[in-house]
C-alpha cells in the first residue's frame, strides 16, 4: 500500500475555507508546506497530497454546499412551513455575485487547485533528485493522484459556473473559467474559452491516467485513482458531447472487475437507527448506512474526529431535540412518484416519518444522509462520506451517450442492468428515439437524488421547470418556474473575484 495512504488515513484535522475580500484565485492554502520551504523530501510530496484531500473534505464542497445547492435550486424539493430558511436564498433562486454559499463553492475548489498546483510547480525537480525506483514510482503516483484531483475541481467549477457545452458557443472570449496552472507568481486573471477549460481538463486527466495505470485500487477508495480518471473522463466527454469518448471511458469502469453495482438482495438484518425497528438492509442500503460499497468509485473519507459538513442537516434536523425531526427541505411529490413499489432506492434514502413542527406533517424524508452508523454510534448525526464518482452514473453516463449515437439496443441494455440491481423484482427498459430523454432523466433523478446533478441535467438538456405546491410546503416558491435557458441556471462569478486589483474576469451573463 502506498505511504500516503496510510497517511492520510491518519488526518487528524481540517482546515476550513475562510473567504475574506480578497480573490479566490490568490488564496494560498493555509495549511500548505511554507513556499521558503518548498517541496524538497519525499515526505514533503506526501505531506502536500495530504493537504489536497483534506481541502476536499471543506464543507463548502462535497460534504456541503456543492452537492446540495444544484439539487436545492432545482426541482426536488420544497422548502416546510417553519423551516429554518437555510439555503432559502438558493431555493428562492436569489442568486448573486455576493452569495456566501457560492463565493464557497468557488472559493472551496481553488483552494484544492491551489494545492495541486504546488505540488505540481515542484515535483520534476524533486523527482530529478531520486534515484531509489520505489521512491520515483510512488511519486508518479502521487503526481497522478494531483493531476486526477486538479481535473475534478476544475471539471466542478466549468459544470457550475458555465454554460452547457455546445460546439457552437464552445469558443466565445471568456466563457469558460480562470485557468490557473501555476502556484508561484502572478498571473492575469482572465477566464479562458469553454473549449480551452474542458481541454485542460482532459489534459489532466490523460496524464493521470497514464501515470496511475499502473497503481493499485479498488473500490470505495479516498484516493484518485486510474478508475476515479477514468470516471471523470467518461462525465467530462458527457458534458462535452463528445459520445465516442463518454462510452470508451464508462466502459472501461462497468467492465472493470473491481466494481459492481449495489443490489437489492438482503445484505444484513438488524436495528433500524432511525425508526428503532428491525429492518432488512439490502447492499444499496450498506452504500449509505456505512459508507461502504463496490460501486464506489471515489469517495471523501472521514473518522469520527475529522470529517466535512453534514449533508443530511437540513433534511431531518434530528439534532435540534433528539426527538423530533425539523426537516428544512422535503422531497418533492412528483420525484417520490417516480419510484417503483419494488425499486430498493426508495427505502435506502427514504423513510416516512412525522416532523416536530405545529402542523404535523408526517412525510417521506431524505434518510439516505441520516448518517453514517458508526458516526451516529457517537451521537454525530447526518454526517455521511460523499460520494462523488459511483458505477451507478457511469452505466446513465453510458445509456445517454448511446441513445445520442441512436444506438437504443445498447442503451436499454445498460439501463436495464442498473434496474435490475435497483429493484427487488423484475424490471427492464426499453429505450427509443421518442421516448429516451425521459427516461434516462428520470433515471437520473432517481439514481442521483440529491448528488448535485439536476441543475446541470436541466441546463445541458436545455429544460427549465416549475414547481407544484404540496402539503405544508412554505407558500414562497412553492411555484417557482423558471424557463429553460434562464440565465440562473448558471452561477454567477464571486463579486471580489470579479473586483480584485488587476481582475479582467468577466462576470456571467445576467448578473
Amino acid at each position: 500500500m502506498k505511504k500516503t495512504y496510510m497517511i492520510i488515513a491518519r488526518i487528524a484535522a481540517v482546515t476550513a475555507v475562510v473567504l475574506g475580500l480578497s480573490s479566490c484565485l490568490e488564496k494560498l492554502p493555509a495549511d500548505a508546506i511554507h513556499e521558503s520551504e518548498a517541496m524538497k523530501t519525499f515526505e514533503d510530496a506526501e505531506q502536500t497530497l495530504t493537504g489536497i484531500y483534506s481541502a476536499y473534505m471543506s464543507s463548502s464542497l462535497y460534504s456541503g454546499y456543492l452537492t446540495l445547492l444544484p439539487d436545492i435550486q432545482a426541482d426536488m424539493v420544497h422548502a416546510v412551513q417553519g423551516n429554518s430558511n437555510t439555503y432559502g436564498n438558493i431555493w428562492q433562486w436569489d442568486i448573486r455575485p455576493t452569495t456566501r454559499e457560492i463565493e464557497g463553492v468557488y472559493g472551496g475548489l481553488y483552494r484544492v487547485i491551489g494545492r495541486c498546483n504546488f505540488y505540481l510547480d515542484q515535483v520534476d525537480d524533486l523527482r530529478a533528485g531520486f534515484t531509489d525506483d520505489d521512491s520515483i514510482t510512488y511519486l508518479d503516483y502521487y503526481t497522478g493522484e494531483v493531476l486526477c484531483a486538479r481535473a475534478m475541481a476544475y471539471s466542478e467549477l466549468i459544470k457550475c459556473f458555465c454554460k452547457a457545452y455546445t460546439p457552437e458557443t464552445a469558443d466565445e472570449e471568456q466563457g469558460g473559467v480562470a485557468i490557473d496552472s501555476t502556484y508561484f507568481g502572478k498571473k492575469p486573471l482572465k477566464r479562458s474559452t469553454l473549449r480551452e477549460s474542458y481541454e485542460f481538463v482532459i489534459r489532466d486527466l490523460e496524464k493521470a491516467e497514464e501515470l496511475l495505470e499502473d497503481a493499485p485500487y479498488g473500490y470505495s477508495s479516498p484516493y484518485f485513482t486510474y478508475a476515479a480518471a477514468n470516471a471523470i473522463h467518461a462525465r467530462t466527454a458527457l458534458y462535452m458531447q463528445d459520445w465516442d469518448d463518454a462510452i470508451k471511458y464508462s466502459t472501461r469502469l462497468i467492465e472493470d472487475e473491481a466494481y459492481a453495482l449495489s443490489t437489492a438482495a438482503t445484505y444484513t438484518t438488524g436495528v433500524s437507527p432511525i425508526t428503532g425497528a428491525q429492518k432488512a438492509y439490502s447492499y444499496i442500503d450498506y452504500m449509505w448506512t456505512n459508507d461502504l460499497s463496490t460501486e464506489v468509485i471515489w469517495m471523501v473519507d472521514y473518522t469520527i474526529t475529522s470529517y466535512g459538513g453534514a449533508l443530511g442537516q437540513s433534511f431531518l434536523n434530528f439534532n435540534n431535540d433528539y426527538v423530533y425531526f425539523y426537516p428544512d427541505y422535503v422531497p418533492s411529490q412528483w420525484v417520490l412518484d417516480l419510484y417503483a413499489g419494488n425499486d430498493a432506492r426508495y427505502g435506502a434514502y427514504f423513510t416516512t416519518l412525522p416532523t416536530g413542527y405545529a402542523h404535523g406533517l408526517t412525510w417521506p424524508l431524505l434518510t439516505k444522509y441520516f448518517g453514517n452508523e458508526e458516526f451516529v454510534a457517537n451521537i454525530i448525526f447526518h454526517v455521511s462520506k460523499p460520494k462523488p464518482l459511483r458505477l451507478g452514473e457511469q452505466y446513465l453516463i453510458r445509456a445517454e451517450a448511446y441513445c445520442m449515437k441512436n444506438q437504443f439496443s445498447q442503451a436499454s441494455a445498460d439501463l436495464t442492468s442498473l434496474l435490475t440491481a435497483r429493484h427487488s423484482g423484475n424490471a427492464s427498459a426499453s429505450l427509443s428515439a421518442s421516448n429516451w430523454q425521459e427516461a434516462i432523466s428520470q433515471e437520473r433523478v432517481k439514481e442521483l437524488y440529491m448528488e448535485g446533478f439536476r441543475l446541470q441535467d436541466l441546463k445541458r438538456w436545455n429544460m427549465g421547470f416549475e414547481r407544484t405546491p404540496q402539503t405544508a410546503a412554505q407558500e414562497e416558491g412553492s411555484s417557482l418556474k423558471r424557463e429553460a435557458g434562464d440565465y440562473r441556471f448558471v452561477w454567477p462569478i464571486p463579486q471580489n473575484d470579479i473586483e480584485a486589483p488587476g481582475s479582467q474576469i468577466r462576470q456571467n451573463m445576467g448578473y
